[in-house]
């Protein structure tokens, strides 16, 4: 972009930074109206999430991801012990 350009944009930044009275967004336009008939209620800075349901303990994962890998490496295992017999 030009010089001439740069200062002509700079401008209307500083025109549009500086003026009065800013639109809101959408979204601010869309939350005010859905607030003025139904406003949310307080939440305290930072609330904690609500609870997502019980959570297992770290040891029942563990045995969880090692039932489920051990049979793959077995049968691995099994089709490489196997697989020099089958060839004649």
């Amino acid at each position: 972009m030009s010089e001439q350009g740069d200062t002509v944009r700079e401008f209307d930044l500083r025109w549009a930074d500086g003026a009065e009275h800013k639109e809101p967004s959408a979204r601010a336009r869309m939350l005010a109206a859905r607030w003025k008939e139904n406003p949310p209620r307080p939440q305290p800075f930072r609330a904690d999430p609500a609870p997502s349901g019980p959570r297992r303990s770290s040891w029942i994962s563990t045995v969880v991801v090692l039932g489920s890998v051990a049979p793959i490496i077995l049968l691995l295992g099994y089709a490489n012990f196997r697989a020099p017999y089958w060839s004649h």
